[in-house]
């Protein structure tokens, strides 16, 4: 395969800023603007739930959210940290500390280099929506179980990664609930779900941060209320942004740097698969909202890039954001620069309102992320999915329950194998094999008129049978063939026609079984004539020497002619 990076690489801002104006920049300012302001408490509270913090929350929302919009192959894409993230994130840091994360982070991103590069976007695309559900819904569920501390106030000190542990460890600390703090988380909750039934256009998010900040100020300092912790109590919010720097390698004692790549491998490609489908499937919506169409090979690459060098400011894993897309496509954004504009908006805040920021709630941030996930957690697409075929509920429940209860990992692992397993076993249901010895009925399945005859039965000679294969040849049908022709045999047989004009293709393994079948054939005295085998077929069959070896004049175009060569060769025989 022939590799050019220009193919590859093609940023929708270079094209878009062809034909740009002042218009469309006015448009993409607002957009950017509003996008900012709504990613303020979602970066924040996406670090801080990550196990790290406000600030590299927002480094991540401005330096990914700026490459990813500056070089990505959509034109509305939007950046930054998201909850899909959490608890790989929060899993690699327990494992590996933070050094471990930046680590794995950069090799998540030159795997997402490498895909995009190898053309690889088309086929993320392809993984089954029942995984994708699943573990999304076991991901928001994750979520939602890490709030608790923070919503009820209860301050636990090392709370179990592990859900169960995580349940148990809670039910134990119900005497410690602080009312204050979840009246705080309580009500920004409430306000969550209401506020957008009276205005979609302010972002609920940010009304509750700043009226909860400002309530939890006043509860403070008129009311003696210093219960309630903050961002402030917890974190230190710089002023800036840090220096790009190395991250720190404390290899622990008998470690090497190798063993410990070896050891983030699985996380590190856990991330750059989540990464991928959630960035192709938020372009992929926004192509279906704004009548375009992305490079997926391109936006590949910008994640990638991103990824590699957000690490370096000490910051997490990033993609694109659904969200916080369709708020950028909501209002008005056009271009790139919308996306620009919007990490623009983040630096500012990180500048200027740091202050600011530490005097947030930790409970009101844990009703945003409970809030969050709810919306991700896929219950309509569940509940969509109970009415589908069993077999696509079970991959999604079996998903979900690995998600929450081992390891994200293993989840999509799994899934991704049982949706194969399943795929290959409707593939091998569909795939039917008829048998025909006295004649075929023209009429059945439109037979001859594909090949413009007259509607006559067609007679079947003596010492011939007919099988049709109907469906792909490969590995799950070879055997399912084979056992059917050994049922049908006839020891007076002596020519056995296969059509295999349904046949779209066939893999290794099929020819080795119709190898093996032609073999058997010979030594029992019968010859193999095959029908109608389309060009793809042909030539599979031609290169592994098939075709030779069964003789040219024995695969025929079409059934008449596998018909009228049986009648030779028993005629021959006689």
């Amino acid at each position: 395969m022939k590799l050019s990076f220009n193919e590859v690489f093609q940023p929708k801002l270079f094209h878009t800023l062809k034909s740009y104006t002042k218009q469309k920049f006015l448009q993409d300012a607002l957009a950017g603007w509003i996008v900012g302001v709504v990613a303020i408490p979602l970066a924040i509270a996406f670090g801080i739930a990550s196990g790290v913090g406000p600030a590299e929350g927002l480094i991540t929302a401005i330096i990914a959210g700026f490459i990813i919009s500056a070089f990505g192959g959509s034109k509305v894409q939007i950046g930054g940290p998201t909850g899909a993230f959490i608890v790989i994130i929060y899993g690699v840091i327990q494992q590996h500390g933070l050094t471990g994360l930046l680590i794995a982070t950069i090799m998540a991103g030159i795997m997402l280099i490498l895909m995009g590069v190898f053309k690889l976007g088309s086929i993320i695309k392809f993984v089954p929506y029942p995984v994708i559900v699943g573990f999304t819904a076991g991901i928001a569920l994750t979520i939602f179980s890490t709030q608790m501390n923070d919503l009820f106030g209860m301050n636990i000190q090392g709370v179990p990664a592990d859900f169960i542990h995580k349940w148990v460890c809670y039910a134990e600390h119900w005497k410690d609930i602080n009312w204050w703090a979840f009246g705080v988380g309580a009500v920004s909750l409430a306000m969550l779900i209401l506020l957008p039934h009276f205005s979609k256009k302010v972002p609920a998010s940010l009304v509750v941060i700043i009226l909860m900040t400002f309530i939890t100020w006043l509860l403070r300092r008129y009311a003696g209320v210093d219960t309630i912790k903050t961002i402030g109590d917890l974190y230190t919010i710089p002023n800036g942004i840090p220096a790009p720097h190395l991250p720190s390698f404390d290899l622990a004692e008998g470690q090497t740097f190798w063993s410990l790549v070896q050891s983030l491998f699985p996380a590190a490609f856990t991330i750059a698969m989540l990464g991928a489908i959630e960035s192709l499937l938020s372009a992929m919506v926004a192509d279906g909202v704004i009548g375009d169409r992305h490079n997926s090979n391109t936006e590949l690459i910008a994640q990638g890039v991103a990824n590699v060098v957000v690490p370096f400011f000490g910051g997490i894993p990033a993609t694109g954001a659904i969200a916080r897309t369709m708020t950028n496509i909501n209002n008005g954004g056009k271009t790139p620069v919308a996306g620009i504009v919007h990490a623009i908006v983040l630096l500012a805040v990180l500048l200027f309102f740091g202050p600011l920021v530490g005097l947030i709630p930790m409970a009101c941030l844990a009703g945003i992320l409970i809030m969050v996930s709810y919306n991700m957690s896929e219950w309509r697409s569940i509940v969509w999915l109970a009415k589908n075929p069993k077999s696509d509920f079970l991959v999604m429940i079996v998903t979900f329950i690995l998600t929450v209860l081992f390891d994200l990992t293993i989840a999509i692992e799994v899934g991704l194998l049982l949706a194969v397993i399943l795929f290959i076993k409707r593939t091998n249901e569909s795939t039917t094999v008829q048998s025909f010895t006295n004649e075929l009925d023209p009429t059945h399945n439109n037979d001859l008129r594909l090949h413009g005859q007259d509607l006559e039965t067609l007679k079947i000679p003596p010492y011939t049978e007919v099988y049709e294969i109907d469906g792909p040849y490969f590995f799950g049908i070879a055997n399912k063939f084979d056992d059917i022709s050994r049922r049908t045999h006839s020891d007076e047989q002596k020519v056995r026609i296969i059509r295999m004009r349904k046949v779209s293709f066939i893999d290794s393994t099929g020819i080795h079984n119709l190898e093996q079948l032609y073999m058997r054939l010979q030594r029992d005295g019968i010859q193999l004539v095959l029908s109608g085998v389309n060009e793809k077929v042909f030539n599979a069959l031609d290169k592994a020497g098939l075709v030779n070896k069964i003789g040219r004049e024995n695969v025929r175009n079409h059934i008449n002619g596998a018909l009228a060569r049986a009648e030779e060769i028993v005629k021959s025989g006689d």
